[in-house]
């Protein structure tokens, strides 16, 4: 029979506001700083750490310090905060109140030539050049000033820009993230006019995906969750009631899988899910360019 530990509120608030960064590192776990986060792996999944505060970026959970340890370290409330008041030596460093910050959402600057662009996308990734240009024509893509990133726009139904996402042009350092202030519910979509929508992980995999079933693709609707999020699916949804059939088309790993049989479990309407012959959509379409043999789920 367990025994009984009492804690104070003291001790209990404490416990829970336990600097998470610091107590991975005490326990001879690896985190990495990313901007005013840390990250830290879950296997093969991204747990994002601010202070006393996690996100698992797959599942889509996340909680205080004490429902860290409880879920990745299999332990019940009072063994948690144990561990936690216990760590780093008896010496717990303890986060301040966050405070959210506000980001206003700004594009980056438009580089006047798009050569950058143009060669990672075309030559390394192999989206069709007709199929970019679309995009590119309605200012959905264009190459940053700064550092030649590949911007992915995403626009509101009014037409106001309210997500950017950014890709690296360089192979050997693949930079991606989104633009400070972004709404996800707005990320990287194309709205078309019949009933079907079809939602990715990543712009590069939904273009690619466009590429290997041109006929008639603009009359489709995309998005690309930039992320595992279904934000941007329920948004298009929302903004698109003639929607009656949605496929899902997350990556070829557990991570994907699991995302896309989450938002299929929410979903009222009819639904199915397409998967990727290879690791994503980018490398069936680059394979397939290569050689290798297409299977790709016609459904266009």
């Amino acid at each position: 029979m367990s025994t009984y530990i009492y804690f104070t509120k003291e001790q209990r608030e404490q416990a829970r506001r336990t600097d998470l960064a610091n107590f991975l590192i005490s326990q001879g776990e690896k985190v990495k700083k990313s901007g005013s986060e840390y990250e830290w792996l879950d296997g093969l999944q991204k747990v994002t750490i601010r202070g006393h505060l996690w996100y698992h970026q797959y599942e889509q959970k996340g909680g205080d310090a004490v429902d860290f340890v409880r879920r990745f370290y299999n332990k019940d409330y009072a063994e948690a905060v144990e561990m936690l008041l216990n760590g780093s030596g008896g010496q717990i460093i303890t986060s301040p109140p966050i405070e959210r910050v506000h980001k206003s959402f700004e594009l980056s600057p438009r580089n006047d030539r798009m050569s950058r662009v143009f060669s990672y996308l075309l030559l390394t990734r192999g989206v069709d050049k007709d199929v970019l240009f679309e995009f590119i024509r309605n200012r959905m893509i264009y190459e940053s000033a700064d550092f030649h990133n590949a911007v992915f726009v995403g626009y509101d139904s009014s037409g106001k820009p309210r997500h950017a996402h950014k890709r690296g042009t360089v192979t050997s350092n693949p930079y991606k993230g989104n633009v400070a202030g972004s709404q996800p519910e707005f990320s990287f979509h194309w709205h078309g006019t019949s009933d079907k929508i079809f939602l990715f992980e990543a712009p590069i995999d939904m273009l690619s995906y466009i590429s290997m079933h041109k006929e008639n693709w603009k009359n489709h609707s995309f998005a690309a969750s930039c992320s595992v999020s279904d934000r941007v699916l329920f948004q298009c949804l929302k903004d698109n009631p003639n929607i009656k059939n949605v496929f899902l088309c997350f990556d070829n790993d557990e991570a994907g899988q699991t995302a896309n049989k989450r938002i299929a479990d929410k979903l009222n309407i009819q639904n199915e899910i397409l998967i990727p012959t290879h690791k994503d959509w980018n490398e069936d379409l680059t394979l397939s360019e290569k050689g290798d043999e297409r299977i790709c789920h016609q459904v266009l």
